[in-house]
């Protein structure tokens, strides 16, 4: 399903908006400085879809360029104890995204393709800033791209808590 959304994100087709749901039970990192693979697969994911919606502003052809295109990160199963909170889930994925930026930048150029070398397609192939530095959500607002993130959970003990989530839904329709 996710070659389908990639598909879509790109498609000329008007979008207000994508919710990006994420375990926030299943972000912790593990022992030894190496990532869950919950938190590895969210990351490189959410890397992919920002980068897409990226690519989608810097290809723009009039001098306006498109729409903002707000992302919700959404943080699910807040009821549960092993959750990350929503300031800590921001932490995580921005430091995940860091991750893969630096080890997709290595495996450029190991294969022989140095910054000389890339052209102006090449170099919107850097998620945020040029692809140097710590990645943080922020820097997408550059590319008209604001990203949330909010924390619920659709089910639960007590019920669902997905009230922050209709709200950011409400701002953005």
């Amino acid at each position: 399903l996710r070659h389908h959304a990639l598909n879509r994100i790109t498609a000329s087709e008007p979008l207000s908006g994508i919710i990006f749901l994420v375990d926030a039970a299943n972000l912790s990192s593990s022992t030894g400085g190496r990532a869950d693979e919950g938190l590895t697969e969210a990351g490189e994911y959410l890397h992919d879809v920002l980068l897409a919606l990226q690519k989608r502003y810097t290809s723009a052809t009039t001098s306006k360029g498109p729409a903002a295109m707000p992302v919700l990160v959404a943080a699910n199963k807040l009821d549960l104890f092993t959750a990350l909170p929503p300031q800590l889930v921001r932490a995580a994925l921005e430091a995940e995204i860091t991750r893969v930026r630096t080890t997709r930048a290595k495996g450029l150029l190991d294969s022989g393709i140095g910054a000389e070398d890339a052209g102006a397609e090449d170099e919107r192939d850097w998620l945020g800033d040029g692809g140097e530095g710590k990645f943080e959500f922020a820097q997408m607002e550059e590319v008209n791209v604001p990203v949330s993130v909010l924390g619920g959970n659709v089910l639960g003990s007590e019920g669902s808590d997905v009230q922050r989530w209709w709200e950011w839904i409400a701002e953005h329709l």
